[in-house]
């Protein structure tokens, strides 16, 4: 039994699309739903461990898959790894420019080594990967960008580095919206809120119970899930988003619309998560509880 798609069967029939940091997360679930719609997907990261487990779990369904190892703060790397796609498959129908990750720090702790390379992670290297897939490819025969981004409305505290990366994709998105449009390429954002992935355990203790908490600040009182950020990526690559672009589709239960002002949010809700993706589990601090960290990056 493979993947749940709201979407049909055969609807990227004999597309390509890549999909960076597709070895966990997001990008895992994403590189699934598309193979499971007949997509070839290009599945990109840095460690090929990881990528090769994704690729078993893909083909072991019945879907095509390739593995690609690539740095995208890279540009060399990011420019070999497109050309190899483009021979393997021949076509680039789609990027899922997902590849990224940050730290749980206080602005005045963050060092400018640390801020910068949470900006080249977020925001340089999508930049190199889009650039790259529009001049190697999409200029000349059109295609689809979906840039991650996240909730980042009325700032991040603790997580300034990656909102400020993330705030900067967001205006870059809307800036090559307009410039590419005229060549047949459409690009478009996500924003997840709070999405309950693995990444979630390499937190420190303290960060972990505050995760536990979070649902009761969000109007639809839960943790979002990564099928119900890949069905949004899913729709804006689709033909039924073919007038859309410069747009960012917000997944976040409602979160930036809270406000203290207003009072209390109500303690219960009856929203059901979607869950399409048949391998995902939940992190395990928001089963068991906080757990010891073995990283403070979170990479996806």
């Amino acid at each position: 039994m493979g993947y749940h798609s709201i979407y049909r069967a055969d609807l990227f029939e004999s597309q390509v699309f890549i999909v960076t940091g597709g070895g966990s997360g997001i990008g895992r679930c994403t590189a699934h739903e598309l193979a499971s719609l007949g997509a070839t997907v290009a599945i990109v990261g840095r460690k090929i461990e990881k990528l090769d487990a994704v690729k078993a779990e893909i083909e072991a369904v019945g879907g095509k898959v390739t593995t690609h190892v690539c740095d995208i703060r890279e540009e060399a790397q990011v420019g070999a790894t497109i050309d190899k796609v483009l021979e393997l498959h021949g076509r680039i129908d789609g990027l899922v420019n997902n590849a990224g990750g940050q730290y749980r720090m206080p602005a005045e702790d963050i060092s400018t080594k640390g801020f910068e390379a949470v900006v080249r992670n977020n925001l340089i290297g999508g930049f190199i990967f889009m650039r790259e897939t529009y001049k190697r490819w999409m200029k000349a025969n059109g295609g689809s960008i979906v840039n991650m981004i996240a909730d980042i409305w009325h700032g991040w505290p603790n997580y300034a580095h990656s909102a400020s990366a993330r705030g900067g994709m967001w205006t870059l998105t809307e800036s090559v919206s307009s410039e590419w449009a005229s060549y047949g390429v459409r690009v478009n954002a996500v924003a997840p809120g709070c999405i309950a992935s693995s990444g979630l355990d390499t937190y420190e203790p303290e960060a972990q119970q505050f995760f536990r908490d979070i649902p009761k600040t969000i109007p639809l009182q839960r943790w979002g899930n990564a099928s119900e950020i890949s069905s949004a990526i899913v729709y804006l690559l689709s033909p039924g988003a073919a007038y859309i672009t410069g747009a960012c589709i917000r997944i976040d239960g409602g979160s930036p619309n809270a406000r203290v002002c207003w009072g209390p949010l109500r303690q219960e809700c009856n929203s059901e998560a979607f869950d399409g993706f048949h391998l995902e589990a939940p992190p395990t601090v928001l089963v068991e509880g906080p757990k010891k960290h073995s990283s403070r990056v979170k990479k996806s």
